[in-house]
């Protein structure tokens, strides 16, 4: 499953998501992992969460973006969820179709792996492409 958190940027998607972490953690069996633009949430985690920096990591492309999270499943496969905080930016993402596609292919592996993922992205939820506005749960 696919999640999207939606709003123009500083109306308090992250804080959403992290309030979403620290309530999947008392449920949750698996692990959890947080992908970040950088350390600034560090200290908002609870320490179960693994916390990926993406600052640590030389990517440019979408493509790269969606091996490395492949990657990351493929190194422990009891990742329960991944929480992609500033999921435009971290993913390389700057037009509609790309954001549609990228969204298809994070579906793919929720399906194929049984990992769910919860992204923020930075746009009002009526300017996102049709093929993704189902996965909205919050517009901010």
């Amino acid at each position: 499953m696919v999640e999207i958190i939606t709003g123009e940027k500083g109306k308090g998607k992250t804080r959403v998501l992290l309030d979403k972490v620290h309530e999947d953690l008392k449920k949750c069996g698996g692990s959890l992992i947080f992908i970040d633009k950088n350390n600034h949430h560090m200290f908002d985690l609870d320490s179960r969460v693994r916390l990926i920096n993406m600052e640590d990591f030389d990517m440019s492309t979408t493509g790269e973006f969606l091996g490395f999270v492949s990657g990351i499943i493929s190194s422990n496969r009891d990742i329960e969820k991944i929480y992609l905080d500033s999921f435009l930016t971290t993913a390389f993402i700057d037009d509609a179709d790309s954001l549609a596609d990228a969204v298809e292919k994070l579906k793919a592996l929720s399906e194929k792996f049984e990992t769910d993922f919860l992204l923020s992205v930075s746009k009002k939820s009526e300017d996102l492409p049709e093929s993704v506005k189902s996965a909205v749960i919050a517009s901010l």
